[in-house]
Formats: C-alpha cells, sequence, structure tokens
C-alpha cells in the first residue's frame, strides 16, 4: 500500500489528477462554443444544448458499465484506453460533416468519458493507505474542477482565432499528449483481487440503495442542482453572446472562470459542515444558489458575473456534502451508492435542456431564472427533510 507524501504517492496522485483534467477539459469544451455551433449548424438552443445533455447522459449510464466491470479486470486498463478513445473522439468532432455526426460522436465519447471517474477513487482504496487516500481524493477532485473551467475557457479562447474545429483539435492534441503522460505515470495497483461479477448481486444493491430514502433524498438533490447549475451556463451564453453584451468566444470561456467560487466552497465545506452540520450547510448551498440566480437578473455584466460565482459557490457546497453524504448512510455496497449518486448528478445535467428551454423561449433569462427557482424549491424542501433526519439521529445518539 503506498503511504502519503511518498515518492509514489506524488506521481500516482499526480497521475489521476491529469486524468481527472482531461475528462473534463473534453466534456465540457463545447460550451462556450454553444452560440457559434448553432449558427454553423442552423440549429435552435435545444438542439445545440444536446451536445452537452447527450455527453452527460452517456457518461452516466457507462458509470453503471466501468464500475462493475473494474471489479473483474482491473483499473489500470480502463482509465488508460478510455482516455486515448476520448481524446480521438475530440479530433474527431472537428471534422464532423453535419450535426447528426458531431451528436452521436459526443454520445460516444460522453461513454468513453465515464471510464476514468468511475474507477479512480476506486483505484486509490486498491491502492493507497487510508491516510494516503484521504488526501489524494482531495486534490483529484480539485482536478475535476480545473479541468471543468480549463475546457471552456481553452475552447473559447481558441475558437476565436480559429473556429469550433480548431478548439476540438487542440483539446484533443492535449488529451493524447496527456494520455502519454498518464500512461507512464500511473503504477499499477499490485494490491488488486478481481471478482466475479454477479449482475444479481449488483442487482439487488442497486435496488437497496434506491429504497433507502435516505441516499433517494441525497440523489435527487444532487441531481436536480446541477440540472439547474450547469445548464444555467448554457443558456447564458446565448444571452451574452447577444446584443448588448455581443461577447465573442473567448468572453464566454472566461465566464467560467467564476467555478472558482465552487472550488474555494468545495474546499471549506468539510470544515463548515463541522461548525454546523451537513443537512444545514446543504440547506444554506440551495439558498445561495437562489440568491446567485437573482443577482444574474441584473443587466449589469459585473453583476452577473457576481451572481454566477455566488452560484458555483452555493452548488459545489451543497454537492461535495451530498456525495460524502451517501458514503456516510450507505448500508453496505458503498462503491455502488457512489456511483448511483453520480448517475443521477449526470443525468440531471442531460435533462435540464428540455426543462429550461421552454422558460427561455417564453421569457428569456428571467423565464430561465422562474425555472431555476422552481426546481431549487424542491430541492431546498429535500434539504429540510434531511435535516429532520439528522436531528433524529443526534437524539437517538
Amino acid at each position: 500500500m503506498i503511504a502519503a507524501k511518498t515518492r509514489a504517492w506524488w506521481r500516482a496522485t499526480m497521475a489521476l489528477c491529469l486524468g481527472s483534467f482531461l475528462v473534463f477539459i473534453n466534456l465540457y469544451v463545447p460550451q462556450p462554443l454553444l452560440p457559434e455551433l448553432k449558427t454553423a449548424y442552423e440549429v435552435s438552443t435545444l438542439g445545440v444544448s444536446l451536445l452537452m445533455s447527450v455527453a452527460t447522459l452517456s457518461l452516466a449510464l457507462s458509470l453503471l458499465v466501468f464500475g462493475p466491470l473494474s471489479d473483474a479486470i482491473g483499473r489500470e486498463g480502463i482509465m488508460r484506453i478510455t482516455l486515448l478513445l476520448a481524446g480521438g473522439c475530440s479530433l474527431a468532432l472537428a471534422f464532423a460533416p453535419n450535426f447528426e455526426s458531431l451528436l452521436l460522436l459526443r454520445l460516444v465519447q460522453g461513454f468513453v468519458l465515464g471510464g476514468l471517474p468511475a474507477v479512480a477513487i476506486a483505484w486509490m482504496g486498491d491502492a493507497f493507505e487510508k491516510s494516503a487516500l484521504l488526501s489524494a481524493v482531495g486534490l483529484y477532485i480539485g482536478a475535476n474542477t480545473l479541468g471543468g473551467i480549463s475546457g471552456r475557457v481553452v475552447g473559447g479562447a481558441v475558437a476565436e482565432i480559429g473556429g469550433p474545429s480548431a478548439s476540438f483539435i487542440v483539446v484533443g492534441t492535449m488529451t493524447l499528449v496527456g494520455c502519454a503522460v498518464f500512461w507512464r505515470l500511473l503504477p499499477n495497483s499490485h494490491a488488486f483481487e478481481p471478482k466475479r461479477f454477479q449482475l444479481r448481486r449488483a442487482l439487488v444493491d442497486l435496488a437497496g440503495h434506491l429504497r433507502n430514502p435516505v441516499l433517494l433524498a441525497a440523489y435527487c438533490l444532487g441531481g436536480i442542482n446541477f440540472l439547474i447549475f450547469i445548464n444555467q451556463y448554457s443558456y447564458i451564453t446565448f444571452r451574452l453572446a447577444a446584443t448588448p453584451y455581443a461577447l465573442a468566444a473567448s468572453g464566454l470561456g472566461l465566464i467560467f472562470l467564476t467555478y472558482l467560487g465552487g472550488t474555494f466552497a468545495s474546499a471549506i465545506s468539510g470544515r463548515l459542515a463541522e461548525r454546523t452540520s451537513p443537512a444545514t450547510c446543504m440547506m444554506a448551498g440551495v439558498v445561495i444558489l437562489m440568491t446567485g440566480t437573482a443577482v444574474t437578473l441584473h443587466d449589469s455584466l459585473v453583476l452577473i458575473i457576481v451572481g454566477l460565482t455566488i452560484n458555483a459557490f452555493g452548488f459545489f457546497l451543497t454537492h461535495s456534502l451530498a456525495s460524502s453524504w451517501v458514503g456516510r448512510y450507505a448500508q453496505g455496497a458503498r462503491g455502488s451508492a457512489s456511483a448511483l449518486y453520480l448517475v443521477f448528478y449526470y443525468v440531471g445535467a442531460s435533462l435540464g435542456g428540455f426543462w429550461l428551454e421552454p422558460f427561455w423561449q417564453g421569457a428569456g433569462w428571467l423565464g430561465v431564472a422562474w425555472a431555476s427557482w422552481i426546481l431549487l424549491t424542491v430541492t431546498l424542501t429535500i434539504t429540510l427533510g434531511m435535516r429532520c433526519f439528522e436531528r433524529r439521529c443526534l437524539m437517538k445518539a
């Protein structure tokens, strides 16, 4: 087992952080390009938003495939091969002859992008000592955020020079080079023991998690919040690409630097939860997300950016604690319980365009805000229920 802060620990952790970075830079590179792609392919806002939706949906489904598969055949090969395929998909996106081809490639890319997130933390559990695991996971999650930011910033900046195709070529090339480094850095886990896959046992575990109201609350909380949060960014690009802002792709990419508010929230979420309680902090996160959405209604670009930063803080505060809630209250089979959380999370993201589009068509950004508040009221109610459960647990202790 690899001890914390050793040379082997740094090498393995940096490999996994690099892999995480590459996954999310590929997943999110099209987002600042949506207005330009909408015009180029002559599709609707809902149609072009499917480039994000189909990728997140197929990623969610792949988690249920790669996780159990890795228990049987090993984890390193899955991570290496899927990263290589993801880079190839980005290069292929640059040469898609029509929108249907672009959409199909994103569907395939989303599926292979799930390979690393599905097994990375399990790999750490096989290879690292417990204290080493906790430190590595924190860095790994931070790399998720940085990859998401970089995908949007790089995609937007390159597109302004060479168009969307150039963005896909640059990100695809970065991924293939990074994959070669990842391939070399990542050691094999000598503690891994293959287990025979039993479909019936896996299905029983999944059904048990879905029947557990404490876990189901966290699943719905994460999925609905992400449905709103990530798709708000898609629709804000259409708002800011139009007059009076008329931001180019590079400017739209920089908007996603507001994600840094979420990076900060993730870093302090544990300390805040210790001072109050996880459920109370999740409630606060939803309220903060509702408040940030209200701030974005202002016409000032500065206040829109402030509102998006507030949103990122509130969302990631809730998301960090909801994901840890699952690990805390799962009754056995914690791996599949955590995988289900991510399935709800990404399925929510894939459905957001269908929920927000009618509001956008009817009332523009104000409609998006109202659609957001409707569902955030639901998640606020969910956190109230989680707080009541938490109090009952304290009374019994």
